[in-house]
């Protein structure tokens, strides 16, 4: 009896134990399996070399090669208007005239006088030769006639700032004057700019200096006629880096003969490269940012599968979705496009299995 006992204590121990540690690995299977880290799903694109043909691409404000707003130097009633607005003119052309009775009458007079001074200047030449004219007289009548000169001079040039004209040869804008208002100096008459040619002003950071150059053609786009692009030339590349931005300013000249472009408008502005070369590129999802500089998850490959590794790159210019790898990666080498968020260094990963072979690699920028 006791041995019976004994062999049914001993079996049931046994059994358990047994039972126990089953329970017990499979806990430990349980933990180690929430502990290890999942993969995670990531799209790639694989370091690509194309040829570009680079375009340097910047934002930029179309600027008249001349604009003032024409107005008056001194005061006076409007007495006739020779324009009409949004017309164009020629260098000189007349404009507005203010009223100058007054002053063509004081004209009259001063001639008058200028007439008198010379008879009596011209007078006391001939006698001072003959010694019958002092020569205070003589300088009297010279500084007389002077005077009368200068009288008559002063009020011609009076009388021509009465006369309004273009300052130059261009478009006028909206008249703001009407006849018989009497203006106060610098009283806004009109606008008048010229638009063909026309300047459009933009800035390119000093890193791409190098590829900029005298006669280097550009191209823009305008809201107002998003589907045409006008072409120009840089004409001026300025001597003077923002310290703020580092970047410098550059100005283009375009034709505008239709002038279709206008002085404030907005403009995305293209720079073409004088030549192709070849780069390393990526799709710009690949390029993740951060205040220390731009990285990438590389992925790669071991023993227990795919990883990913951060790596620090330097870039270049961006068109068409991709960006130029300066620094940092190999041809041929894979990154992850999607789902950086998510990761970090040492990291397993799977590839979506969604993703086309390629994807977004494949593109050739012309």
């Amino acid at each position: 009896m006791i041995k019976r006992f004994i062999i049914i204590l001993i079996l049931s121990i046994v059994i358990f134990g047994g039972l126990f540690a089953l329970k017990f690995h499979q806990q430990q299977e349980s933990l180690s399996r929430l502990q290890a880290p999942q993969p995670a799903v990531v799209a790639v694109s694989e370091v690509k070399q194309l040829e570009w043909q680079s375009t340097l691409k910047a934002v930029g404000d179309l600027v008249a090669v001349s604009g003032v707003t024409v107005s008056n130097e001194i005061v006076g009633m409007v007495k006739a208007i020779h324009f009409n607005s949004g017309q164009n003119v020629k260098k000189g052309q007349l404009l507005v005239e203010l009223d100058s009775e007054t002053d063509l009458a004081e004209l009259k007079g001063f001639l008058a006088e200028q007439r008198q001074a010379e008879f009596q200047f011209d007078r006391s030449k001939k006698l001072i030769d003959k010694n019958f004219v002092s020569r205070s007289d003589y300088d009297q009548n010279q500084a007389l006639l002077d005077s009368a000169n200068a009288a008559v001079q002063t009020k011609k040039a009076l009388i021509e700032k009465k006369q309004i004209r273009a300052p130059f040869s261009g478009e006028l804008g909206i008249r703001k004057v009407n006849l018989g208002e009497f203006l106060t100096p610098g009283s806004a008459i009109v606008t008048l700019q010229q638009v063909a040619p026309i300047y459009v002003d933009f800035e390119i950071s000093t890193r791409h200096l190098k590829d900029l150059s005298l006669g280097q053609e550009v191209k823009l786009n305008v809201q107002a006629y998003s589907k045409q692009y006008f072409k120009g030339q840089i004409t001026t590349i300025s001597p003077l880096i923002d310290v703020r931005t580092r970047s410098v300013q550059i100005r283009a000249t375009l034709a505008n003969t239709e002038r279709l472009l206008r002085p404030g408008m907005f403009a995305e502005v293209q720079v073409l490269a004088d030549q192709s070369r070849l780069v390393l590129t990526l799709p710009d999802t690949a390029i993740a940012y951060n205040p220390y500089g731009d990285f990438v998850f590389v992925i790669e490959a071991g023993e227990q599968g795919l990883t990913v590794q951060s790596r620090q790159v330097e870039t270049g210019i961006t068109q068409n979705g991709l960006v130029e790898i300066v620094k940092g990666l190999s041809p041929g080498e894979r990154v992850v496009s999607a789902g950086q968020i998510k990761l970090r260094n040492g990291m397993p990963v799977v590839i979506d299995a969604k993703q086309a072979p390629g994807e977004r690699t494949e593109e050739v920028l012309q």
